[in-house]
């Protein structure tokens, strides 16, 4: 859907980058900033000094993570829905929220606190940030790490076989194709951790 694609190319490519598409997509997006408003809350419950909004209920705490851990793609629907009425992405967000919480009276008593203090700015390049990282861990990290093993085991296949070496453009001292192998694998690795 319109929701879950990444770019227009998301058709033509969407193999390449299906492991992307709940990250990088409108939904993607709309999930993460579910997110951060809902942790922005409960970090004003955890602050004693906000007398306005006490700490909540380990009930409560769960089911604002449960909004979060189950995020859908009606959810996000939804908010586009709401988004027709405001013209405002960030507000349908909290109007989402506000919903959400109206049938649990702890929260709906706090519920004007969704988004309190913040700008539409606060909730986007955090949820920006957030796509990035969980883009970095959960897809590009793994398949570094794929392609650092395959490497390494072409060191080992291939550890055997001579290669002429140069040096500024000079045949130098010999190596083995298993041994330059190595030294990519090595590099790598270093720049994964």
């Amino acid at each position: 859907s319109s929701l879950t694609a990444v770019s227009p190319v998301d058709g033509r490519y969407g193999d390449k980058v299906s492991a992307l598409r709940g990250i990088f997509s409108e939904y993607g997006l709309l999930k993460f900033r579910v997110q951060v408003e809902v942790r922005w809350l409960q970090k004003l419950a955890a602050h004693a000094a906000i007398k306005e909004v006490p700490a909540f209920a380990a009930d409560a705490i769960g089911y604002l993570d449960a909004i979060v851990a189950n995020f859908s793609e009606e959810d996000a629907a939804r908010i586009k829905t709401i988004e027709r009425t405001t013209n405002h992405d960030v507000k349908a967000v909290e109007y989402f929220l506000k919903e959400k919480v109206a049938e649990i009276p702890e929260l709906h008593a706090v519920s004007e606190f969704i988004h309190f203090a913040c700008t539409s700015e606060d909730i986007n390049n955090l949820s920006h940030a957030l796509m990035l990282k969980t883009a970095r861990d959960e897809v590009i990290l793994p398949y570094w790490r794929q392609l650092i093993d395959g490497i390494k085991d072409l060191a080992v296949q291939y550890r055997d076989i001579p290669l002429l070496s140069r040096t500024h453009g000079q045949p130098a001292t010999p190596s083995t194709i298993g041994k330059e192998m190595a030294n990519v694998a090595y590099r790598m690795e270093r720049q994964y951790r």
